[in-house]
């Protein structure tokens, strides 16, 4: 599947800020045999001062900008083009659940890809006695891994409410367990500390989802949004599965990956500092659009 991606985010400053400075993960990631950027660009506007195009540790696309004179607004637009490649269904590898510690027992390897780096806490996320409790709820005697991570993400979802009015990005995942209200961020988070806390490594994805306008209507431009969701490492044999607790769903290729972190913290879209006062306001705007249709 072919897809357009077109992404606006914008800032506004009641007072001009002033030594302006952004970090973005926005380019979509190539991951072979999955997912091929086939061509992005990432612009700021005003020009910056300063931009250093990079990839951080887990190979994410990582763009800085700087501004030295003082801005009253930024402007970050993404226009790209990427293959998303659907597949196979495959069956379970996974060992039991009791088993997957003696396979990470084996494992050295703390490459980006490695299952260690998401074992523990990260800077967003602590291990939760409640969550815990919570995803051992959900086992059964003799469960794999790749089902734990199925059992806990759906259960998750029949008790979750989204509703984006009942967090921020900063919102601590254990107030939004205790609420059983957030956005995608928030299921994430809550999946991501239930599966740390029964041994199973987890992590943070970020990327667009494409969305589909309600029967009978036009679809909206922009309408479509950023996402969030969840990777888990079910074993060696079974690899990286992902899985979606907002939808209660395997990921496919409606997802498009941008970056893989521990937690939001590692992943964040948009992020800097400045120096300013007064009011901020943000807008984002997101296209995902199928070739086929921007081509029609």
């Amino acid at each position: 599947m072919l897809y357009d991606i077109g992404l606006k985010i914008e800032h506004g400053y009641a007072s001009p800020a002033e030594g302006a400075r952004t970090l973005a993960h926005l380019l979509p990631r190539t991951i072979w045999g999955q997912q091929t950027l086939i061509t992005g660009v990432l612009e700021a506007d005003p020009w910056p001062d300063e931009r250093i195009d990079r990839t951080d540790f887990f190979a994410n696309a990582v763009t800085e900008f700087a501004w030295r004179a003082p801005v009253d607004s930024l402007v970050l637009s993404l226009q790209a083009r990427v293959e998303r490649i659907a597949q196979p269904q495959t069956l379970d590898f996974s060992p039991e659940l009791g088993g997957l510690a003696c396979e990470l027992a084996q494992l050295r390897d703390v490459g980006p890809e490695s299952p260690h780096h998401f074992r523990g806490a990260s800077p967003r996320l602590a291990l939760s006695p409640a969550m815990t409790a919570f995803a051992r709820e959900c086992l059964t005697p003799g469960i794999t891994a790749q089902q734990a991570v199925l059992a806990i993400g759906r259960r998750l979802h029949d008790e979750m409410k989204f509703d984006s009015d009942a967090t921020e990005v900063d919102t601590p995942p254990e107030e939004a367990f205790r609420l059983r209200h957030g956005v995608c961020q928030d299921f994430s988070h809550i999946l991501i500390a239930c599966l740390r806390g029964i041994g199973v490594p987890a992590g943070y994805v970020s990327g667009f989802l494409r969305t589909l306008p309600p029967p009978g209507r036009e679809r909206l431009a922009g309408a479509d949004a950023m996402h969030a969701w969840v990777r888990a490492w079910v074993g060696v044999d079974g690899g990286w599965l992902e899985f979606d607790p907002t939808n209660d769903l395997l990921v496919g290729t409606d997802h498009v990956v941008v970056a893989y972190g521990r937690d939001y913290s590692d992943v964040a879209p948009d992020r800097g500092v400045l120096r300013t006062w007064g009011k901020q306001a943000i807008d984002q705007a997101v296209d995902v659009i199928p070739v086929e249709t921007a081509a029609a």
